[in-house]
């Protein structure tokens, strides 16, 4: 299988994570899944993380992009608590952060605001999402 690969010959490196006490992981195994077959080397976080543990594994597997998965609600909680974490590492400007999941309109602009560059919600065409990467992960 061929990578995706940056000007340096590195792969672009994807963390799907799942934050918070949300439980529901299809849509972010199905996102890992067409991103490593797009070519993209992944990390999924498993379920139940908090946000220090994806600011921690984001920071430590130096990835390009972090797609937040969260289906529960409280994405106006942990989502800034994660890009806060982000910023503290200086690892919020080298991140692509995506959000994926049931964001009600009227919360989408706060979320851009904080920095998140985009929100995939149901029925995102996956092609669409893998297009996004390519063209906005940062080049090292």
């Amino acid at each position: 299988m061929s990578t995706e690969q940056e000007p340096d010959g590195r792969s672009i490196r994807c963390l799907v994570a799942k934050v918070g006490l949300d439980g529901h992981d299809r849509g972010a195994h199905v996102i890992a899944r067409a991103f490593r077959d797009a070519g993209f080397e992944v990390i999924y976080s498993g379920l139940h993380q908090s946000p220090a543990d994806i600011i921690q594994a984001a920071v430590q597997e130096d990835v390009d992009v972090l797609g937040i998965s969260i289906l529960s609600g409280a994405h106006d909680t942990l989502v800034p608590k994660i890009i806060d974490g982000l910023e503290e590492f200086d690892a919020f400007e080298d991140t692509v952060v995506l959000v994926g999941g049931i964001i009600p309109d009227e919360d989408r602009e706060e979320l851009y605001a904080l920095g998140v560059d985009a929100i995939f919600g149901p029925g995102a065409e996956m092609q669409e999402t893998i297009d996004f990467v390519r063209k906005n992960a940062p080049e090292r």
